[in-house]
């Protein structure tokens, strides 16, 4: 008898240290920012890309867009991809509901270390960050992947097949590409395909209801094209050509 009430008085002990189940926080909009760090992004791009996504953030027309929704909140994670196998969750799911948050997320995304440089797997970095769904501590039935990248997929498998499967789960994808003036010496078509990586974008990496590819060159191009595209993604609407 005293056998048995031990134990019970263990479970009882054991379930008050627990915390209770906290119902996962709604918010209105689930997005994923997938970077290509291949070795094809130099280090002027890369550091683009931390830059631009750091400040954009942290914009003013950013921020109102934010407040603007119903929850007024969002849950952003930051992916490096690279190669098939390489990729990384840089900055897991964080909560941007004001200057502070956004700033705080901005200032980690600029000390951190870049993770890979390898070939470009644009279908190996959609599946990462479909899969990073799963484990958002929130919830929204809008869920975006933001692909940033600066030339075509050439490893792993068809990019088409990921993103079609990221599709029919309802998830859209939009595209940022880095143009690049110079084609590289040794794969001349991988940053500068025919038509252009705009268009390959287009065809072949974004879908979903108002997708879209903006273009970006330099760091004031690339920071008010992620304005552009954020405020969009959050408001729910292409933005202005």
């Amino acid at each position: 008898m005293r056998r048995s009430l031990r134990h019970i008085l263990f479970f009882v002990a054991l379930l008050a240290a627990v915390p209770a189940a906290r119902a996962a926080e709604p918010v209105d909009l689930l997005l994923v920012l997938a970077s290509d760090v291949s070795r094809s992004v130099d280090a002027q791009k890369f550091q683009l890309q931390r830059d631009g996504y750091a400040a954009a953030l942290s914009d003013r027309r950013v921020l109102d867009a934010i407040r603007s929704g119903h929850n007024k909140r969002i849950a952003v994670q930051f992916v490096e991809w690279s190669g098939f196998g390489n990729q990384k969750v840089v900055i897991d799911w964080t909560l941007i509901d004001g200057t502070q948050a956004a700033q705080a997320f901005g200032d980690r995304l600029l000390e951190l270390p870049r993770s890979f440089a390898d070939r470009t797997s644009i279908s190996g970095g959609i599946d990462f960050a479909l899969a990073q769904f799963a484990h958002a501590p929130f919830t929204c039935e809008r869920r975006t992947i933001d692909v940033s990248g600066d030339g075509t997929n050439n490893a792993g498998r068809d990019v088409t097949l990921a993103r079609d499967e990221a599709l029919v789960l309802g998830i859209t994808i939009n595209g940022l590409v880095i143009l690049s003036e110079t084609p590289l010496p040794w794969n001349p078509e991988h940053t500068n395909p025919p038509g252009g990586l705009a268009n390959y974008y287009r065809n072949n990496v974004v879908g979903g209801p108002g997708a879209f590819v903006l273009e970006a060159k330099d760091f004031n191009s690339f920071g008010q094209a992620i304005i552009k595209k954020l405020i969009a993604e959050i408001a729910d609407a292409t933005p202005p050509r």
